[in-house]
């Protein structure tokens, strides 16, 4: 198939690009490479797919109507999933406007590119975040979500509602993924794993938020990429025996569809800092802090949907997912 994928030179959208080209498809790439971190790690990883005769490199920012439309016009793709997006819990407390501009804008022009040129899935990332003040665990995509904590979380949650509204008027199969806490080589230097690696090599102080009691259900990046195409190949269908008297949230009687991609195996946050302790060789000095606005105590996926429509379950173990994480940083940074 032919399929776009923006966010290509992101964390899990250049995995994702690598796996479909290894099996065969065609992959457009976008991506506007901003800055928000380190350009060069997002060049180094489109480096490993611009050498395949089947991957397609744009440089375009889905917040751009006329550029995106274009994309969809000249490379007509079948089926598209869409990565890009401004990330991050903490920094949309920062810089709300930019979370406006790619992950509401941006995800109306993908919408609209999907309409208008008969693509026949999008799949699109949401996030863990919006189960926002939800305490019932593990979470599930039949639960209500409609208490989120940060801008970030709002806007994944209107990329549902969004991405509904379309499946229902102009019957566009979409699926929404709600991806949990993912980690892995290649990985976001703003995130966790990839800060606390930093520091403790160099000898230097880790924040650990809530005092080291946060859970969280880690996700090793390859899972999610196995996750993703299996759901891309299973095109959302609408359920016949939705009920408005009772609605269900995770599907619909549009092409709609809800999924949790998680290990289903939550993990203290002092646990996952001993394991990489251990890979490190190293101590880490830690400097305990409270929780951050926008954070929530625990992460938990309920991923029963997904096992049962695509027969798919997260494998791969804490401990050598970040093994694996340590290999490439010392490989990358030459550490």
């Amino acid at each position: 198939m032919k399929i776009l994928v923006t966010g290509a030179a992101g964390f899990i959208g250049h995995a994702l690009s690598l796996r479909l080209l290894e099996r065969g498809d065609e992959v457009v790439g976008v991506d506007n490479l901003n800055d928000y971190y380190d350009v060069e790690l997002k060049k180094a990883r489109l480096s490993r797919l611009t050498g395949n005769p089947n991957f397609t490199d744009i440089r375009a920012d889905i917040s751009d109507g006329d550029s995106l439309a274009h994309v969809f016009r000249e490379h007509k793709p079948q089926r598209v999933v869409n990565l890009a997006a401004q990330a991050g819990v903490r920094y949309s407390l920062e810089n709300p406007h930019a979370y406006m501009s790619s992950n509401l804008i941006g995800f109306l022009n993908i919408l609209e590119g999907c309409r208008y040129n008969d693509v026949e899935h999008l799949v699109y990332a949401s996030s863990s975040s919006v189960y926002g003040a939800n305490t019932s665990m593990p979470f599930s995509v039949h639960d209500n979500v409609d208490h989120p904590l940060s801008l970030y979380a709002a806007s994944k949650k209107s990329n549902e509602l969004m991405a509904h509204t379309y499946s229902h008027l102009f019957r566009l199969p979409t699926t929404g993924l709600r991806f949990f806490t993912v980690y892995g080589p290649w990985g976001r230097p703003d995130m966790a794993l990839f800060l606390f690696t930093k520091n403790i090599l160099a000898g230097e102080p880790i924040d650990v938020f809530n005092h080291g009691h946060h859970q969280r259900d880690f996700t090793y990046v390859d899972d999610i990429v196995e996750g993703v195409i299996r759901t891309l190949d299973n095109v959302a269908q609408a359920n016949e025996s939705w009920s408005g008297d009772t609605p269900d949230s995770a599907t619909s009687l549009a092409p709609f569809k809800l999924y949790n991609i998680g290990s289903n195996n939550p993990i203290q946050l002092m646990r996952y800092i001993e394991i990489l302790e251990g890979c490190l060789g190293k101590s880490a000095i830690m400097n305990m802090l409270p929780m951050q606005p926008g954070d929530v105590p625990a992460t938990y996926a309920d991923i029963d949907d997904l096992i049962n429509d695509v027969g798919y379950k997260p494998q791969t173990k804490i401990e050598d997912g970040i093994k694996n994480f340590v290999e490439w940083y010392r490989d990358y940074f030459s550490v």
